[in-house]
This record gives structure tokens, C-alpha cells and sequence, in this order.
């Protein structure tokens, strides 16, 4: 009955396994499944490149936040290595009405880490009260085609849409959706609540400590529902923002695993017999991802097209991949990454390197030199994770006349500036795309999602077409005819360049092979892990 119900699903969502995605906020492996019976008890130490900032991962899309916060939460469903949708808080579901009603059936038993009972109260609040205000994708998603959540009985969800609406499972992990208490968060404003720092869940593990800009500690779970599971008695999360750094704690035994690998440490780790080391596998929204330069078009000189076309031919970005990623990835030239080929369209209008074509077009634009040779300054607001990209960027646009100001910040000040204050001239941020379009890609152009939002549409872009192709997209049960809306999408963002997609990024994970286990497809990271 289950395949039957995930096979009506996946008519829109299913996209197969594709090949080289990119690092997300989930690791490890799917050779690292249990090779050997799996040991109960122990600590694994995860080496983070970034402090969390809080724990509540139902108010952002951020990287950082969800790698830590994920064995915390739970979704409705989870995706497995496949991306097909599993239970998780809902044991089953069923489809009705042409793709416009899906009824929950949840799990009976479940609780609290602090001991309260979950129910449907908890995933209609969720939703209506964080996830489709705060979170980035589900809002840009959900919010014009929702026509409402019941909760007829304490084990009874029924999501109810205005039209058919394919992707919904795929967007209820705890990546996309993950399920906060309504008794904790009632009554205040999730984005400030002290729970941020104290939270509770419904995951493998439960809240232990917290040390800004050192680590994170949780513990197992005894009463978690999943029976048996999980393993490891503590997971400690250790903010470590220098990768060389996490590279030689890895080496020395310091921290067991690394969810990225530096391209210069690469080959060197592959030749290790303590250590595992795999390629990222395809997860939920933090797969596919693309690096990708930001234009706030409320700035008067960036609002020109011929201005951020400048910006297309006068940045090396064959530079980046080999200098920055040690080509783990591929050149971007489009909002779709290369690896979702059912959507993906590779003839686009593209702008290989030409400086002479970008001073031709600052010229047109009357953006004209002064005596020191610049047109004029922008202020590049970044995480400093992102520095080496600013410090080519600078470069590369000096010869045509763009002064770039570097503003380096910790990430959460960053993502602050840029998508909350809307303080700067150009951003960056590694949008992912996830294993829908849907999910990852739309919440950065429809209109409906500009505002302070993490993760959302930092631009400002505004076109009505590109609104209508992606609700078009969502509304269609048959894939060829979403890939065509999609293809038609990334044809007239190549050509209005709101953004710059820079680098579709790759790369590694590894850990010490004394553990198994590990969930790339999964932000429950721990959960089955295990000591050999």
C-alpha cells in the first residue's frame, strides 16, 4: 500500500539519481551503511565549519543551522537515497481529489523531548505559524496553492490545495518541514524564542548543551519512536571554522567526521587507511547547489541590465571553480543545476569571459571611467567562507572599471545583512536546489517571496512571467511538461541576469573508519550511525 501511495506521488517529484550533486547541509554515505553489527553507545564528534547561530531549523534554510539542528526534528516523511518519500512522523498517507487532498495518518506514541505527547495540533501549528512565514522554501512553495490544514483528530492531517499539487511529499522532510511543538512556541515569536537555544524536538537526540563558537552537545534519546535507534549515546558538534583546521583534528583523531573535504587535502585523505571518504550524495534542499552572486536591484546602478551583464562577462568563473573549489563542480550558467537534467536547459544565453564585451556595455549603460579608471563601487557582503570568491571577484572586475569593496562577516551576520537589513550591493549564497526545482529554486524568483527572509528572493526580482511559469510548473502532474516551464524559466533569467550563478559545487565527506552508518540523504545525520 505504501509503494502504491509514494508511486501516485512521485508522478511530478520523482527525479532519478543524478550524478555529481552538491555539498549540502546532510552527509556521509550510502556505502557507510551497517557492514557490521552495529555497536550501542559511544560519541561521535562532527567537525562544523560554521556556528549554528540558534536551533530551530523550521525558521531557516541555512546550511549551518539544519547540519547541527537536524538530529533534533523530525518531518512528516523522510526521503531516502533514493529521494522517495518514507514515514517518518506520518506512517502513511493518502492522495484524493486529483492531487489536491493528502490526509496524514501519524504515528501514535510519539513525544516530546520533555516528555508532552505530539499530535496533529503540532504539524498544523508548524505550518501555519513557522514554516509558511519563516522558512524560505516552504513559504515561496506552499503559500499560494495552500488552501488550508485540518486536524480532524489528534492522529489525522489533511493538507488540502487549490489546485494539484505533485511536489508535497517531497517537501515534508525534516529539511523542508521539519515539526516544532506547538506548546513550546505558542504564544511567541519563533524567531526570537529563548527555545531557539533550548530546544525541544521529537528526533534520535535531545538537546544537551550549547557553547557559542565552540560546540553543540546532544544526547540519545531513550524514548525516541524509532525502535532501537539511535546507536551512539552523544553526538558533539565542534565549530570549527578553519577547514585546514578540521582536516588535521580528522587526521589526529580529534573529530570523526567532516561533512567537506578541501580540494588540497583531497588526495592526500583518499590515500588514508584510517579514514572513509565519499563523494555527496543527493539529498533533500541541500543538494544541487550553486554559488551564486546576488544583485540588490533596489541599487539604482545595478537595476541596469547592462550593468549586471558587465558583471557576467567580466568575472572569471572557469578562475573560481580551479582556484576556489579545485574543481569539484562545474561552471554555472543557469538557475537550474546541470544535474537535475530533466529540468535543466544547457542553451541558455551564456556569458563566457570577455572584459572587452562587459566595458562595451558599461559604456552603452553610460556608467563612464573616472580619472582613477572606476565606474563605480558596490559593496560585496559575504560570509567569510565566501573570501576567496570576493578577493578573484575584486580582480576580475577592476580591468572594467568596478570598484569592489570587500565586507567580510561571521555567516549569520552575513545572511543578516543581506537577506534581512537588505544592506549591501551584491550578496552571495549557496542556493541548492534540491530534488525539485519546486523545492530549491523557486523560492529565489517569485515575487511573492521577496521580504526578510533567510534564503528567499535577495534580489528583489519581479517578473510576472517567471511567477506564472513556476506556479504553472507546480500545478502539473506530467514531468516533460514542468521541464518545458522550467526550461522557458532559465531562458528568461539568463537573459535578465537577476542573479549570476557562479559555481554548481561538489565535493567530499569523510569520516573515521571506525563509524558506519552515516545518512547523507537524511538531516537526521546520526541517527543510525554507529561504532564498528
Amino acid at each position: 500500500m505504501r509503494r502504491s501511495l509514494i508511486a501516485l506521488a512521485s508522478l511530478a517529484i520523482l527525479v532519478g539519481a543524478c550524478a555529481a550533486p552538491a555539498p549540502g547541509p546532510t552527509a556521509a554515505s550510502p556505502t557507510a551503511q551497517a557492514t557490521a553489527a552495529p555497536k550501542r553507545g559511544g560519541t561521535v564528534v562532527i567537525a562544523a565549519t560554521t556556528d549554528p547561530g540558534h536551533l530551530n531549523s523550521a525558521i531557516t534554510t541555512a546550511g549551518g543551522t539544519h547540519f547541527v539542528a537536524g538530529s533534533l526534528y523530525n518531518g512528516l516523511v523522510a526521503l531516502d537515497e533514493k529521494g522517495d518519500p518514507q514515514p517518518d512522523l506520518a506512517e502513511k498517507w493518502t492522495i484524493s481529489d486529483g492531487g489536491r487532498t493528502y490526509t496524514f495518518t501519524l504515528r501514535s506514541g510519539v513525544k516530546w523531548h520533555d516528555g508532552k505527547e505530539f499530535s496533529s495540533a503540532d504539524v498544523k501549528f508548524s505550518f501555519e505559524q513557522v514554516l509558511l512565514k519563516f522558512h524560505a522554501r516552504t513559504k515561496a512553495g506552499l503559500e499560494g496553492v495552500l488552501a488550508g490544514i485540518d486536524a480532524p483528530s489528534p492522529n489525522t492531517v489533511v493538507f488540502r490545495f487549490k489546485q494539484p499539487y505533485g511536489p508535497l511529499l517531497q517537501r515534508l522532510d525534516n529539511i523542508e518541514a521539519p515539526i516544532v511543538a506547538k506548546h513550546v512556541y505558542e504564544g511567541t515569536d519563533p524567531t526570537t524564542a529563548a527555545a531557539n537555544l533550548k530546544p525541544v524536538g521529537t528526533g534520535p537526540f535531545k538537546f544537551a548543551e550549547y557553547v557559542k563558537s565552540d560546540k553543540v552537545r546532544f544526547v540519545r534519546n531513550e524514548a525516541y519512536f524509532k525502535a532501537g535507534l539511535p546507536y551512539l549515546d552523544e553526538v558533539i558538534f565542534r565549530i570549527v571554522p578553519q577547514a585546514s583546521t578540521q582536516v588535521l583534528a580528522l587526521e589526529k583523531g580529534e573529530v570523526d567526521y567532516l561533512g567537506s573535504v578541501p580540494g588540497p587535502d583531497l588526495e592526500r585523505l583518499q590515500k588514508s587507511t584510517d579514514l572513509v571518504l565519499q563523494k555527496s550524495g543527493a539529498g533533500s534542499g541541500g543538494s544541487f547547489c550553486i554559488s551564486t552572486l546576488i544583485f540588490n536591484l533596489s541599487n539604482p546602478t545595478l537595476a541596469k541590465l547592462e550593468a549586471r551583464q558587465a558583471f557576467a562577462y567580466g568575472i572569471d568563473r572557469q578562475q573560481m571553480l580551479e582556484q576556489v573549489q579545485f574543481n569539484q563542480g562545474r561552471v554555472a550558467n543557469s538557475a537550474i543545476a546541470s544535474t537535475i537534467p530533466w529540468a535543466h536547459n544547457p542553451d541558455v544565453t551564456k556569458y563566457p569571459l570577455d572584459r572587452a564585451k562587459a566595458n562595451q556595455l558599461l559604456d552603452s549603460a553610460g556608467l563612464a571611467k573616472a580619472a582613477d579608471g572606476m565606474r563605480f563601487k558596490v559593496n560585496f557582503v559575504h560570509a567569510t567562507s565566501f573570501a576567496k570568491y570576493g578577493e578573484l571577484m575584486k580582480a576580475h572586475l577592476a580591468p572594467v572599471g568596478i570598484d569592489v569593496t570587500l565586507t567580510a562577516l561571521e555567516v549569520n551576520a552575513a545572511n543578516e545583512r543581506t537577506f534581512i537589513k537588505k544592506d549591501f550591493d551584491l550578496g552571495i549564497a549557496s542556493y541548492c536546489n534540491g530534488p525539485d526545482p519546486e523545492i530549491g529554486v523557486r523560492r529565489a524568483y517569485v515575487s511573492s517571496n521577496i521580504g526578510p527572509i533567510l534564503f528567499s528572493n535577495g534580489a528583489g526580482y519581479r517578473n510576472p512571467k517567471v511567477d506564472e511559469l513556476f506556479d504553472k510548473a507546480a500545478a502539473s502532474t506530467d514531468r516533460a511538461e514542468r521541464g518545458k516551464s522550467y526550461r522557458e524559466i532559465q531562458d528568461i533569467l539568463a537573459k535578465e541576469v537577476p542573479y549570476l550563478w557562479l559555481i554548481e559545487t561538489e565535493g567530499y565527506r569523510a569520516w573515521r573508519k571506525d563509524y558506519q552508518g552515516f545518512s547523507y540523504w537524511s538531516a537526521n545525520l546520526a541517527e543510525s550511525a554507529s561504532k564498528r
